[in-house]
């Protein structure tokens, strides 16, 4: 599932692509919104909360089209004339102005919504790490409410901080010399990791190209996320992969077990 950097950067691309437009295509894909057609409203904004999606259109009343990307969505931005980079059956919806497109692809989550209805779809969220809202001392303390959790658990959980994922959950524990596994209340400092949380997305949310290390060499840019059985740049000790958190929600999750013993 992409990082909150990640959504961050398609709100940016939808922004800038689309608002202020009028729109002169409007095609919903998803049988619950098929006959929804905003042609002629005008796109006001596209935003990112943790890893939702919010583009205002404003039509006959004041609408909201909710994205969310889950696990294989995307949203392009194509000119006039441009041939799509994925199948046209992944499409579920476009949006048009005059001489460019947006196309959200496999989208996990479609929905149009009227205005004042759009704060109950994230009222659920954390704070947000990349939003204008974002609180350290309300996502420590929503943190700290169940001591006993896994950090690696509580961190992926949209409902205390957003916009953390797998990549970053795994490379937060490395660098906080933690295993994933620790229970949130032995975890020795919360308030610098969850610093190092923001400081981190904050790094990546302009960037295609992600990096926790600092370099952005292919294979040099992360410490332990996906390079299972490679050595770890601290110590080169082997990073084992597992799959840890409740049945039915099990998520890998990648260590050094010399630099982040259970």
């Amino acid at each position: 599932m992409p990082e909150g950097d990640t959504v961050y950067r398609a709100a940016h691309a939808l922004d800038r692509a689309l608002t202020g437009h009028r729109l002169t295509v409007s095609d919903f894909r998803v049988p619950s919104f098929a006959t929804v057609d905003l042609t002629g409203g005008t796109v006001v904004r596209t935003l990112s909360r943790g890893k939702h999606l919010l583009t205002r259109i404003d039509h006959d009343r004041a609408w909201t089209l909710h994205t969310h990307l889950k696990m294989e969505g995307s949203w392009h931005i194509y000119a006039a004339g441009d041939k799509w980079r994925r199948p046209s059956p992944q499409v579920r919806v476009v949006l048009g102005i005059e001489g460019r497109s947006a196309v959200g692809f496999s989208l996990g989550i479609v929905e149009v919504v009227a205005r004042h209805e759009e704060a109950a779809l994230t009222a659920h969220l954390g704070p947000d790490l990349l939003g204008p809202d974002w609180d350290a001392d309300h996502a420590l303390a929503l943190l700290r409410s169940e001591p006993e959790r896994p950090i690696g658990q509580a961190l992926l959980d949209q409902r205390n901080l957003a916009g953390i994922g797998n990549m970053y959950m795994a490379e937060l524990c490395f660098t906080s010399g933690i295993h994933p596994a620790t229970p949130v209340a032995q975890v020795p400092d919360l308030p610098r990791l969850i610093n190092r949380a923001r400081l981190m997305l904050e790094a990546n949310k302009e960037r295609a190209i992600q990096s926790t290390t600092g370099d952005l060499r292919p294979r040099e840019r992360l410490w332990v996320y996906r390079r299972d059985k490679s050595p770890c740049r601290r110590c080169g000790t082997p990073i084992l992969v597992d799959m840890l958190g409740e049945p039915g929600r099990e998520r890998a999750a990648y260590w050094c077990p010399s630099c982040q013993p259970a």
